[in-house]
This record gives structure tokens, sequence and C-alpha cells, in this order.
């Protein structure tokens, strides 16, 4: 139905005195009501449930209102508890405005398990039921994950969730914002680089946990680009650390020999998957990398990396920032 058909048909059914509907409703039964609406929920499911709990008076009213203000779209999932006696025009504003709910900040290069952990603590939902997700084939396909794991599709923004939400709708509508920011001109990118969707994310998902620095991003970047260009390994520690099971935060000589499949010290190319959840400007470091003649980094202790072009270069600022690191 049009938009002009359902105004039209609006103001006939006000012109036949239908005018009340839009002043004054039904008192809702003692208590009040309490309506929950879901992602998803047709129109008119969402009516019938207004009626039945004494909200409105007339289903048809409220979805040609809705229609005819154009509402219909704008209408909120979550929870809305009705005390009096309310009309059509001001529930329909009501559920178009939304609860309100605070908002959940998922910041960049989280793991999904930290993501889990997160909704957990505000309230969202058991940590446990978000992991188990997180390899569900069946999920990650109904998700349209291009990977074959959750881990890089968890879009880092702020979401309005609510606890009536079950863990696959919260997790994808973190995929869902990942495909609404990973772009077109991003797909054209990726395509002429000669990279896959997930192995664009799984760089990027290093660069994000390689340096917080914005201006190094695409430095970094750079330098993984030569070394995959010329076929040495990536040697990047946060690989190896997400590929140990129970990390303890001391990083060792050991470790960095240790056989797992994201030990960028001991495979060659990029690990089989994400190491994290990046956010767009790593993405766009991954897909846009510096031109630069630089093969190490190393940090300087303070958040930023001095660049070297040879290992002798790199291995002397290995010296001066382990010696000042030390004092």
């Amino acid at each position: 139905m049009s938009r002009w058909l359902a105004l039209g048909l609006t103001l006939a059914i006000l012109t036949l005195g239908g005018l009340a509907f839009l002043h004054s409703g039904p008192t809702p039964s003692e208590g009040g009501a309490l309506i929950v609406i879901r992602q998803g929920d047709a129109l008119a499911t969402i009516g019938a449930r207004l009626a039945r709990s004494r909200v409105i008076r007339s289903q048809s009213l409220f979805r040609l209102w809705a229609r005819a203000t154009g509402l219909d779209r704008s209408i909120q999932p979550g929870e809305y508890g009705f005390e009096e006696a309310t009309n059509v025009r001001a529930v329909v504003r009501r559920l178009a405005r939304g609860t309100q709910r605070p908002g959940v900040t998922i910041p960049e290069g989280l793991t999904v398990r930290e993501v889990a952990a997160l909704l957990a603590e505000a309230g969202l939902g058991n940590e446990a039921s978000f992991l188990c997700l997180a390899h569900d084939p069946e999920f990650l396909l109904e998700a349209g994950v291009p990977g074959a794991q959750l881990e890089g599709y968890l879009f880092p923004d702020t979401y309005r969730l609510s606890p009536l939400m079950a863990p696959g709708e919260i997790l994808g509508t973190m995929v869902r914002r990942f495909h609404e920011r990973f772009s077109a001109a991003h797909h054209r990118r990726a395509a002429t680089r000669g990279l896959t969707v997930d192995e664009v994310v799984t760089l990027a998902s290093i660069i994000e946990k390689e340096t917080g620095q914005p201006d190094e991003r695409a430095r970094i970047a750079g330098v993984f680009q030569n070394r995959l260009r010329i076929g040495m390994r990536l040697q990047s520690d946060p690989t190896v650390i997400y590929g140990l099971p129970h990390f303890d935060g001391n990083l060792t000589r050991a470790h960095l020999r240790e056989p797992t499949p994201y030990n960028t010290y001991v495979i060659s190319g990029l690990p089989p998957g994400p190491i994290a959840n990046p956010g767009l400007a790593a993405i766009d470091a991954a897909l846009a990398p510096a031109d630069v003649p630089y093969l190490y980094f190393v940090s300087k202790n303070d958040g930023s990396h001095a660049f070297s072009r040879t290992l002798a270069e790199h291995n002397r600022a290995v010296a001066q920032y382990q010696r000042r690191g030390r004092r």
C-alpha cells in the first residue's frame, strides 16, 4: 500500500468519526502493559500485540497511521511499558523513538572472546552462548561471515542492544555493521590487490594489534606488504599470542618457536584467519599500505615504533630500545 493511499484511508477513517482513536485509548490492565517488540516483527504483529494488551483500540488505524506518517519503518525493537491510557499517534511516535537503551561500545582490536565477555558484563546474555556461535557453520553462513570463523567480523562500533535480543541476533547485528562499512569501494580495492575479504580482514587485524598510532597503520601495512611480496615471514608477536590458548602475558623465545597455525615466525604468509576485530582505519591501511622501504619495526616503548630498512639497522634499534626499556 502506498503512503498516499494509506494517508487517504486514514483521513477517511477520521472523517467517519475515528478522530477519537487519536485522542484517547483504552486503559491498560491493572499494573500496566509490557510490550516486547523484536527485530523483524511485522507491523500487523505489533498492532495485534498492542490491541491484545489494551494499549490501542484499533489495529487497522495503528497500521494506517504508522504508514501514513512514514514511521512504520522506524519502529525500534525493545521493551515498552504502558501504564496509562494513550492514543495511536503517541504510541506510534514512541515506538519510532525507541527505548533509548544505553549504547554498548565495542572498541577496535578486541577478540571474539573479549567481545563476548563485554556483552555479558553489559547484561546482554551469557558469555558461553555468544562463544558457541563463533564457530557454528550454520550461524556463520546465515550471518554472512566471509571466513570460516566469526573473528574479525564483529565490527567495532556503538550499538543499542537489548537483553531481549537472542545472542545470534546481537552478533548478527555486528556482522551486518561490518558489511555496511566494508563498502563496494573496499571490495574493488581488495580485488585490485588480489586479496579476498578474509585476507584483508586478517591483515587489518594484525595491523590493529601492532599499533594504536593512527599515523603508523599505513607504514606497518607497507612493511607487511614488502615482506609478503618477497616471501619473508611476517614475524608478528600478536599472531603468536593469539595462537597460544593459555598465554600469561609473558612472550618468550620458546613461544616464538612453537608451531601453531598463527605463529608467523614459523609459517609463511598470513595466518589462517583474523586475530581480532579491526576497525575501519586498519582495514583502510591494509588496502592502501604506504610505499615505504622498510622491512622491520620495533616498539619504542612509548606506543610508537622505529622503522628500519635492513636487519643491521633493526638490530641497532632493538638494542637501543630494549636497553631503554630495561632502564
